[in-house]
């Protein structure tokens, strides 16, 4: 069975910043357990940030608290322990929560805490990206059950 990367909020685990999470509907949950073999990861709590936390965003080579603490060495940490256990467990393909200054593939919030989104990817997601993993946002579940 090929195992799959996920972001643990999207599991249902609390480790959102606001102590909440992002759980993915169950029937999309039950048919992601049918396919895949789960690797969960919280590259924030994994790095040793609390849930909850002060919301973090990326800024251009660093990542800040809104309440301007640089958080970048816990954000660098949490992405090397996701890529370890992508390597680990073979994880070829994540599923990643999107717009996060860890997971977030293609789009992230841009620094200002004003929702606006640019082009680019969480601390995590580039690294996993850079190790050649195909990532995949919650709004894609659908492509990769297919």
């Amino acid at each position: 069975m090929k195992r799959l990367l996920i972001s643990a909020c999207l599991l249902g685990s609390r480790c959102k910043y606001d102590g909440g999470h992002n759980a993915l509907p169950p029937e999309k949950l039950a048919k992601l357990r049918e396919r895949y073999r789960l690797v969960p990861v919280c590259p924030e709590t994994a790095s040793g940030l609390p849930a909850p936390r002060e919301p973090s965003e990326r800024v251009p080579g660093r990542v800040l608290g809104r309440d301007g603490a640089d958080v970048t060495a816990e954000f660098e940490k949490g992405g090397e322990t996701a890529l370890a256990l992508a390597e680990r467990f073979g994880c070829r393909l994540a599923l990643l929560k999107e717009r996060s200054p860890s997971c977030g593939s293609g789009t992230v919030y841009d620094g200002s805490f004003s929702r606006t989104l640019v082009p680019g990817d969480g601390v995590a997601a580039e690294k996993l990206r850079a190790a050649g993993l195909r990532l995949y946002g919650e709004s894609e579940v659908n492509k990769i059950l297919k």
